[in-house]
């Protein structure tokens, strides 16, 4: 499939190469040279150095009805603009928009007659990442499936779990009325599937699949109980750190630092109960005035990785008990562990995003886990289909999966199922698959053709 990107900062250049991985067939255009030709020098991909809505710069990516266009540069206008040419100038197959201002709404029809055929949101999604974090303070990633109504939840095993030590089946023992499934456990960085005899170790990092009104409860099995929270302070306050501050700031108390002063004189009108500070996050006076000690989640959430680590770093040592930051160089992946707690890729959000749409099977989300070992998870609708035809009516255990994948859930007239083997297959189910390498995605999606 042939994938035009218009703008190759940050996001583009995060799914430029996640697609390049993934086998597709790769141009992009944007007016900074030194960001084509280092991409250039990576991966196989034509670049063009051009404006990203002019014609003549989409004419020269050979952009036809094969091809879907991706507009993520930074600039909402251009990306519609954009959208809007590639449609009706060169008719293109699909578009996806990048949109980060909430004010122009969900309403496509607006853009024009299907000039716009997806809008996607890093910077709500990173929020709504974000607060679900703070919601659920054990939890170190958490995947929403089925609408909102199943969690894909990732844990790490701590000394004080009640699990620890014990098989996995104790967690049905201590909690016969809650259901949840165990669809991988990494031990020192390598994934296995586990059964009810696995013995759970300190720090393996555990992936599990529940109601969201159970995750809290399971994740205590893994960990001693978490304190409750009720104190966040928040480093940046742009787009994702004042919406964040605006959702969270009636439940927790909340304070907000950002260095400029126009912009706090700006979120000062815009946030109720939230303390907006003026200064610079590494400053240690600013800091103790403002009783790090007794913050029990610093988020730094600006532009720069620089800013969010070593602010978090600073927090850390002067006692703040949670850090979670915002990470989009993959390169400083190597200097989280140790002082941050909790990170979030944003680049892993989109390309997250933009990879289920252009599946050609009916994958509804397609969730990348881990960037740097291909760990996906998907939910996909199972037709009757070549592949599926002699599966409707056995046991889910019947699938044959490739080694590493597991079925983690079955949705079923909007039900969740746990996947014991006494539950058959049917038509329209929803599965929920984790593959521990993205190199498996074909072998699953047979499951989702739809002839």
């Amino acid at each position: 499939m042939k994938v035009l990107i218009l703008g190759a900062g940050r996001v583009g250049g995060s799914l430029a190469r996640a697609l390049v991985n993934n086998g597709y067939d790769v141009a992009i255009i944007d007016q900074d040279k030194n960001a084509l030709n280092s991409l250039e020098e990576k991966l196989d991909i034509l670049t063009i150095e051009g404006h990203a809505s002019h014609p003549v710069s989409i004419k020269k990516s050979s952009a036809d009805e094969s091809t879907t266009v991706i507009a993520v540069t930074s600039d909402d206008e251009v990306n519609i603009i954009a959208c809007q040419i590639a449609k009706k100038s060169f008719n293109v197959k699909k578009t996806i928009c990048r949109i980060t201002d909430s004010a122009y709404g969900n309403d496509l029809t607006v853009f024009g007659d299907n000039a716009i055929d997806i809008l996607i949101s890093p910077e709500n999604e990173v929020k709504n990442h974000l607060k679900d974090l703070i919601l659920h303070p054990g939890a170190h990633q958490i995947e929403k499936f089925a609408d909102g109504k199943v969690n894909l939840v990732s844990v790490r095993a701590r000394k004080k779990g009640k699990l620890v030590g014990r098989e996995l089946k104790g967690i049905k023992d201590d909690m016969p009325e809650t259901d949840a499934f165990i669809a991988s456990i990494y031990r020192k960085g390598k994934p296995f599937i586990p059964s009810g005899e696995t013995i759970i170790k300190e720090n393996d990092e555990v992936y599990f699949i529940s109601s969201e009104k159970n995750t809290d409860q399971i994740v205590d099995e893994f960990r001693d109980h978490e304190e409750t929270y009720s104190r966040v302070m928040i480093v940046g306050g742009g787009k994702i750190g004042m919406s964040l501050a605006k959702e969270i700031e009636g439940e927790y108390k909340t304070k907000i630092i950002d260095s400029d002063e126009e912009k706090c004189a700006s979120l000062s009108k815009q946030l109720d109960k939230a303390i907006v500070l003026h200064g610079s996050a590494t400053d240690e006076d600013l800091l103790k005035s403002e009783s790090i000690s007794n913050i029990d989640i610093f988020c730094a959430l600006t532009d720069d990785d620089e800013t969010n680590l070593m602010s978090s770093l600073l927090a850390k040592k002067m006692g703040a008990k949670k850090t979670m930051i915002i990470l989009n160089n993959p390169s400083y992946l190597g200097l989280v562990p140790g002082f941050i707690d909790i990170y979030v890729a944003p680049y892993r959000l989109t390309v997250s995003s933009v990879l289920q749409d252009l599946r050609d099977s009916d994958v509804t989300q397609d969730v990348m886990l881990k960037m740097d070992t291909g760990a996906e998870a998907v939910e996909g609708i199972v037709h009757a289909n070549e592949y599926t035809s002699s599966l409707f009516g056995k046991s889910i255990k019947e699938i044959s999966l490739p080694e590493g994948a597991s079925i983690g859930a079955v949705i079923r007239h909007g039900e969740l199922i746990m996947p014991r083997s006494e539950v058959e297959l049917c038509l329209n189910d929803h599965l929920i698959i984790f593959l521990a390498n993205k190199n498996m995605m074909s072998e699953v999606e047979v499951l989702f053709k739809t002839n």
